[in-house]
């Protein structure tokens, strides 16, 4: 596979949906800052620095307040702050999973039904590597834009709320950045792109299986077929128990299967596929704030897990029946 061609096949899969890909998180993060932002920004403009602030119904000045958080309970806001702040683009994510859906299932479908596919196999590109471009940016490149955005936006929220504390009285610029968790998360979540592509496979070889199908309605197809064949299982388990008075027990697997084929792209899944968040670190968390460290080293522990592999042969396997299709399924 040429380097080249891939790097120009990664940029046409960009230019072409660069409006789901990027503008689209990146107007949800413009909104989450304007927001949030905007309401502190506008306070401040319009009525400047209170003299008082109200919490819970009483009147506390900035002198009580500065007080009321010593040198340690500001550090520990401190800790807390640096390790969570990137929650504050959480939604971004919830965005990047409809986004990789939606994408993935009309990557090899609109080219059919739009013609384009003539001109594109008339290029010497092999099949192979024009679904494994799709992949990629499944997988890699909208993920690692969805994360820039996620970090330009969490910092931008962290230093809007630090900046309405240090006006009322609450200075946590600089503990604030004496925590490494402040400079690691970003590297952190970089860091679990790996364990995300091993469990977004089954989800992304599966859409890209009925993108490469499907004549017609492919969402119809990608969540009809499994939720049908899930109620079929139910019934013929009902059925069973019922006449022979033994249940089948394949109801689990089944859903297990179906919640992988369509739920692989949302980020940390991998949690519920698997013993879940470890009750150490949810008690920790309870105590001391989560530790995110702890559940960055959980995350690469789920890859341990047979589901894990499994779930991504069987994606890859999914992605190499895509290949062998777009072959030869060219009609629109």
């Amino acid at each position: 596979m040429n380097t080249l061609t891939m790097k120009w096949l990664l940029r046409r899969e960009f230019w072409e949906h660069k409006g789901s890909m990027f503008w689209a998180p990146a107007i949800v993060a413009a909104l989450l800052v304007l927001l949030v932002g905007g309401t502190v920004l506008y306070g401040l403009a319009a009525h400047g620095v209170p003299n008082t602030v109200h919490i819970n119904g009483r009147l506390v000045t900035h002198d009580a307040l500065s007080a009321a958080l010593p040198p340690e309970m500001q550090s520990k806001v401190s800790r807390l702050a640096g390790a969570m702040y990137l929650l504050g683009g959480a939604p971004l994510f919830i965005v990047l999973a409809g986004v990789m859906f939606f994408y993935c299932l009309g990557a090899l479908y609109d080219e059919r039904k739009d013609r384009s596919i003539l001109f594109w196999k008339s290029l010497p590109v092999s099949d192979a590597t024009t679904v494994l471009s799709k992949v990629v940016t499944a997988l890699c490149v909208a993920p690692v834009i969805v994360l820039v955005l996620d970090v330009v936006a969490s910092l931008a929220l962290l230093f809007i709320g630090t900046l309405g504390l240090s006006l009322n009285g609450v200075h946590l610029f600089g503990a604030l950045l004496t925590q490494p968790d402040l400079y690691l998360q970003p590297l952190r979540l970089l860091a679990l792109l790996p364990v995300y592509a091993i469990w977004a496979l089954p989800t992304i070889g599966w859409l890209l299986l009925v993108s490469s199908w499907a004549k017609t309605k492919p969402f119809l197809w990608a969540v009809g077929v499994p939720l049908i064949v899930l109620l079929l299982v139910k019934w013929i388990s009902y059925t069973l128990e019922n006449f022979s008075g033994t249940p089948l027990n394949i109801m689990p697997v089944a859903q297990d299967v179906v919640a992988r084929l369509l739920t692989g792209v949302v980020p940390g899944i991998w949690f519920a596929f698997t013993e879940g968040i470890p009750a150490a670190i949810r008690e920790s968390a309870r105590d001391q704030g989560p530790d995110m460290g702890a559940l960055f080293e959980a995350s690469w522990m789920t890859l341990l897990t047979v589901q894990a592999w499994i779930g991504a042969l069987a994606g890859a396997a999914m992605i190499f029946a895509a290949m062998r299709l777009r072959r030869w399924r060219d009609e629109g």
